[in-house]
């Protein structure tokens, strides 16, 4: 599988030390860095970085999180796939900073099945900033294959390292495991003007949690746990209180039928409307226009 990196395009400010050692589902690049503000890049595989001699203050901001902090020796950074880095920011040299990019499946579907993970859990979440002292010395390993020939020892080498990578991603920096630091997301007030502002105009449309993360910029996960600290409410529920609220000003002030109704507020048929005004609360639609035309 060949690895889609971006490192050209992404690290501007820099240069590349040695020629980047390739092998199947792996690419490895070193780098020095020099001070300056990196261009936005959406990346098409996952990217792994690893300092590993220097020291800077870095700031970067993606899936919803502005990261800060001074970067030393084994301090290390993960971006997944799809996840739109902004504002990167380095303040002072780096002089050595290893870049390993990845497939973004990590590992490929049939191993997956094999070592019986969930495909839906095998998703990495935006991290940065710490240290991991495992990491860096899967990075120090990687490093020596710079420059090498690409000899069939090398490749079983280069394949084992990889897969141990990453499992020890997987088991520590999955969406489920992950925990960024307390205060570290936030919600701000453009994007989610942005969702609701979606909601309202799709009230009879299918929305997806996909498309209302799409709307936020953020990947599925961090935007539902950011929309339910900004609303108190998880996606869902949000998007069926408003289609009751929509239906009650409908049954209070219109004389639609209860199908049209239905339809016109996302619930899709009058069975499915029933259900769920009644559960909401505790009348029928058919009940509820009664009472709001007396």
């Amino acid at each position: 599988m060949t690895v889609k990196a971006h490192g050209d395009r992404k690290y501007l400010t820099g240069r590349r030390l040695q020629d980047a050692a390739e092998y199947p589902s792996l690419r490895i690049e070193l780098w020095r860095h020099e001070p300056g503000v990196l261009p936005e890049v959406t990346p098409e595989c996952t990217e792994i970085a690893v300092m590993l001699s220097g020291q800077s203050k870095i700031a970067r901001t993606g899936d919803g999180y502005r990261q800060e902090g001074v970067a030393r020796p084994g301090t290390v950074w993960i971006c997944p796939t799809g996840i739109r880095e902004t504002d990167i920011e380095i303040s002072s040299t780096m002089n050595e900073c290893l870049h390993v990019f990845l497939p973004s499946t990590l590992i490929e579907q049939a191993a997956l099945q094999d070592y019986d993970i969930d495909p839906s859990k095998a998703q990495l979440a935006y991290a940065g900033g710490m240290t991991d002292p495992m990491i860096h010395q899967i990075g120090a390993a990687f490093r020596a294959l710079l420059g090498q020939e690409r000899l069939s020892a090398n490749r079983l080498f280069a394949d084992g390292m990889r897969t141990a990578l990453a499992a020890h991603l997987l088991n520590n920096y999955a969406t489920d495991r992950w925990k960024p630091s307390a205060g570290a997301a936030s919600f701000d007030h453009k994007r989610l003007k942005r969702v609701l502002d979606f909601v309202e105009a799709n009230l009879s449309a299918d929305i997806s949690l996909d498309d209302l993360a799409a709307e936020a910029f953020l990947s599925p996960f961090h935007f539902a746990r950011l929309f339910k600290l900004a609303t108190g409410l998880t996606p869902h529920r949000y998007v069926t209180e408003r289609r009751i609220q929509a239906a009650k000003e409908r049954l209070a002030r219109s004389h639609l039928s209860l199908v049209d109704i239905a339809l016109d507020t996302g619930f899709g048929s009058q069975a499915n409307f029933n259900r769920v005004f009644r559960k909401a609360t505790g009348l029928t639609p058919g009940q509820y226009r009664a009472l709001e035309a007396r």
